[in-house]
């Protein structure tokens, strides 16, 4: 790279140097390698004598998402090409993975390699301009020999988990634009199923779906930063980069991007992007009929075979069929409330959520080798780690002369 002008103008006359496979493997790992099982949420009142069923999957990744929805997934891009790796429907091989630490360090590798599939073979195509990069980032954004990580949160699928928990315990979705309830509500008022006494504003189940997936990814993100600095490669957790111009929208120049689906109306400023066709679809329309279609898909996710529920598949508990058994699918009663809910936003806005992205890309993270002799020229001593230091004979042993 080349710091062009300024009291700390540098140009590193070495050639630029990408990451390993291992090196990789180890921050994809680091962002979403799978840990084991997690414990999933142990009590809810309103089903005093089951185990709570909030939670859509049972796998435990190295970091957290509310609820146990675990929606994220993991695009990353260098010189070779531009990869997706999802280990969110992973089956873990035991309770506790990095319990011993030399073979489990491998298995964790070895799982997201196997789950990381190759979407192109270039660089992804954002280009070092305005609209697409912040000015000040042009200059090392993407650049040949780094790699760029991109987890992504799906806020359609997190929005109906979230919502699924706020029903199962009686809240009234209100549109609070207009201080009705959230469609045609008063069936399940009456049932009992929701109570007029718990008003909840749909505005507010939005943002915290926003914020939750927002809250996800980075705990992602900043995992791969920690692990960088102790492997002593450089880089950043960033937001300068145009999110839509990531996904590859239409109002992009044309630019692919990673090839998401995007949804488009006149009412809206910017295009919504749903999914990437066949690999991470949203749970809403077109890749469902209607939103009741969506939800049938998420309860097939939680209670139908193979889902986290289903008393076939694995669980942390010493019976976990027993435990599994004790929870029962969601009745009819509960998926036609949730549709109907779901329904009334999408009618609404013409998407789902309603008014925020039904895809979350807050940051990224760039990864790279970094150049010494520029923090030797320009820095006070302690400028960088010892791992920084001493980086390339730990890592690269193949590249140092004997």
């Amino acid at each position: 790279m080349e710091l062009p002008s300024g009291p700390l103008a540098f140009e590193s006359d070495t050639e630029p140097y990408p990451l390993t496979d291992l090196e990789q493997s180890v921050l994809t790992a680091a962002g979403t390698g799978v840990s084991g099982l997690h414990y999933g949420i142990p009590f809810g009142p309103n089903r005093p004598d089951r185990h709570a069923d909030f939670a859509v999957r049972l796998t435990g990744r190295t970091a957290p998402t509310a609820a146990g929805i675990g929606t994220p997934v993991l695009f990353y891009t260098d010189d070779t090409g531009t990869y997706l790796t999802n280990t969110r429907d992973v089956e873990p091989s035991q309770l506790r993975e990095a319990t011993h630490l030399e073979d489990d360090a491998e298995r964790i590798i070895a799982v997201c390699q196997a789950h990381t599939e190759k979407l192109s073979d270039s660089r992804l195509d954002v280009p070092s301009e305005p609209g697409h990069i912040l000015e000040p980032n042009h200059w090392w954004t993407n650049t040949p020999g780094s790699t760029l990580f991109m987890p992504v949160g799906d806020a359609s699928e997190e929005m109906l988990a979230l919502l699924c928990l706020f029903v199962e315990n009686g809240y009234l979705i209100v549109d609070d634009e207009t201080g009705d309830p959230a469609g045609d509500l008063d069936p399940y008022i009456e049932s009992g199923l929701l109570n007029r006494e718990k008003a909840f504003p749909l505005s507010l189940l939005e943002r915290a779906t926003y914020e939750q997936n927002c809250a996800e990814v980075a705990f992602m993100a900043h995992n791969i930063v920690l692990t960088m600095q102790a492997m002593g490669l450089g880089g950043l957790y960033f937001a300068g980069i145009n999110e839509l111009s990531l996904f590859g929208a239409p109002t992009a120049d044309d630019i692919d991007g990673l090839g998401f689906r995007f949804v488009e109306n006149e009412e809206w400023t910017l295009p919504n992007p749903i999914g990437l066709d066949d690999r991470y679809e949203g749970l809403c329309p077109p890749y469902y009929p209607d939103m009741r279609a969506a939800v049938e898909e998420l309860v097939e996710r939680k209670f139908g075979p193979g889902g986290a529920y289903d008393p076939e598949t694995s669980g942390p508990w010493k019976d976990s069929e027993a435990v599994k058994e004790s929870i029962h699918p969601y009745d009819d009663e509960m998926v036609e409330c949730l549709s109907e809910i779901a329904q009334y936003v999408y009618d609404k806005h013409g998407k789902f959520p309603g008014t925020i992205p039904s895809m979350v890309l807050p940051g990224c993270v760039q990864a790279h080798h970094i150049e010494t002799d520029y923090y030797d020229a320009h820095f006070k001593a302690d400028a960088y780690l010892d791992t920084h230091a001493e980086h390339v004979q730990r890592w690269h042993q193949e590249d140092t002369p004997s």
